[in-house]
């Protein structure tokens, strides 16, 4: 995906925006020797081993104020119930009961689009506006699902 470093200069973080951030809570940094921090910064480059510091991508369902519940596999806010084309069956069939929770000044709530296996805000809690590094506007990989992102 292709993330826009800009978009939120001039403006706020929407419910919907796919955006780009910071994990708020990045796991403990293995304590490493010179030459396992060379293999593990090799690996990183040639795309065997994962970040130590990698940024997360999630769709914004709730900004500050709002109140987010997930009941009988169908996402709410603010009482009503949230239209989203853009899941799979198999995406909207892992959802399992959530919430309510209200999204306090300075959070938002981010789910993933597929579901059944995304460390969101289910698991990692409320991100802080501050982390957010961008928004993501185009998918380029794999090819056959490029495109804009709704």
């Amino acid at each position: 995906m292709l993330a826009s470093k800009l978009a939120y200069q001039f403006g706020d973080v929407g419910r919907g925006d796919v955006v780009v951030f910071e994990n708020p809570n990045p796991a403990l940094l293995p304590d490493r020797s010179v030459l396992g921090s060379f293999f593990h910064w090799l690996g990183e480059g040639l795309g065997f081993a994962q970040p130590e510091e990698e940024d997360l991508i999630k769709r914004v369902i709730g900004v500050p104020g709002d109140i987010v519940e997930i009941r009988d596999r169908t996402v709410h806010v603010n009482g009503q119930p949230l239209a989203e084309p853009y899941l799979t069956p198999d995406a909207q069939a892992a959802m399992g009961d959530y919430g309510p929770v209200t999204v306090p000044e300075g959070m938002l709530f981010v789910l993933g689009d597929n579901r059944g296996n995304s460390a969101d805000s289910r698991a990692i809690g409320f991100v802080p506006e501050d982390r957010v590094v961008g928004r993501a506007f185009v998918i380029i990989w794999p090819p056959s699902d490029a495109g804009g992102l709704d």
